[in-house]
């Protein structure tokens, strides 16, 4: 009974918030054919940039998914845990999906979710990107677990590692550093949605403002191709939900943040509230995925970091079906 009281209140709030017709399922369901599974398997970390797919779980329960599973996965791990099986879909970074297809992840992308979630901050002294150009820092290190290479794809050629920035056990702990300028290794921190951070060094790079990265998606949907090609009904299903909990997200980020962190996505609700309602949860309508992709893969490519023609990656590990005929249905 207090499971059905917190979840009803849940969508009760969404709906007070002028979300009611998103998470009603619309009329297209019954034309889609029934699901031709129940069960879904989807990433779980502290990314709290990643919320939408954390919000989206009572969604899925209305899509008809009763099997719903949230699989722990460390953020740089995600393209591999979907090519794997592990997990049947997961949010990640554009340019870490074409970096571990290029690797030979088998993954299929099937929409963008969200625009911005990352910010560069550097230490005294470095001005700008450009700034950073020949600074690979020290083996190992890297800047963020799920954005690899830098915004750019050039500023930070860093050894891949698992974990958190710079080696810490917690992006808190790589900021306190960074903030109590403990640790002079590395001149630049990457944080995901880490608007928290402010006050440590400054921001060189906000890609929710700077072109050209504003431009483009930063998180997008990937899932398993195989899940993807045997069951079309339950893929496009997924996606919705997803999307709709952005919107979600967007609308009434309060509620959203209590949820996630009620449910164990995440510790801190002033974080993740404020990680929320500064990011650009609401403009998934407006960016073309494939646009997304072919741009961050000709960073890399040209810069030397994956081997991948673009075009290639696009034709082979990309499915906007989904994407596309629910842009049409949920223009509201």
């Amino acid at each position: 009974m207090a499971m059905m009281q917190t979840r009803r209140r849940f969508l009760t709030t969404l709906s007070l918030a002028g979300a009611a017709s998103l998470v009603r399922s619309p009329p297209a369901l019954a034309a889609e054919g029934a699901l031709e599974t129940t069960a879904i398997r989807v990433v779980k970390n502290q990314g709290i940039c990643f919320a939408p797919q954390y919000v989206a779980e009572e969604l899925l329960r209305d899509e008809g998914f009763t099997d719903i599973r949230f699989v722990d996965t460390p953020p740089p791990e995600i393209p591999a845990a979907i090519a794997r099986g592990k997990v049947d879909f997961g949010m990640g970074y554009a340019p870490q999906f074409a970096r571990d297809i290029d690797a030979g992840a088998a993954v299929t992308l099937i929409g963008g979710v969200m625009v911005g979630c990352v910010e560069l901050f550097a230490r005294e002294g470095i001005r700008s990107v450009t700034d950073l150009k020949g600074n690979r820092g020290r083996p190992g290190d890297r800047v963020s677990p799920q954005h690899p290479g830098g915004p750019d794809g050039r500023s930070c050629r860093t050894r891949p590692r698992q974990g958190h920035p710079l080696g810490y056990r917690s992006e808190g702990q790589a900021e306190r550093a960074f903030h109590r300028r403990q640790d002079r290794r590395v001149p630049r921190l990457s944080a995901g949605a880490s608007r928290t951070a402010r006050g440590i060094g400054h921001v060189i790079v906000n890609t929710a403002v700077d072109r050209p990265w504003s431009q483009y998606y930063c998180c997008m949907l990937g899932g398993n191709p195989e899940y993807v090609r045997n069951r079309p009904v339950a893929t496009k299903r997924a996606l919705r939900a997803v999307l709709k909990a952005a919107d979600l997200c967007a609308t009434d980020p309060a509620s959203a943040a209590r949820r996630i962190v009620d449910r164990g996505f995440t510790p801190s609700y002033d974080y993740a509230l404020q990680t929320l309602s500064e990011n650009s949860y609401d403009k998934w309508r407006e960016y073309d995925p494939e646009d997304t992709m072919r741009f961050y893969a000709l960073r890399l490519h040209d810069t030397g970091l994956i081997k991948t023609n673009p075009n290639k990656i696009i034709a082979e590990n990309t499915d906007w079906r989904f994407f596309n005929e629910l842009k049409r249905e949920l223009k509201a």
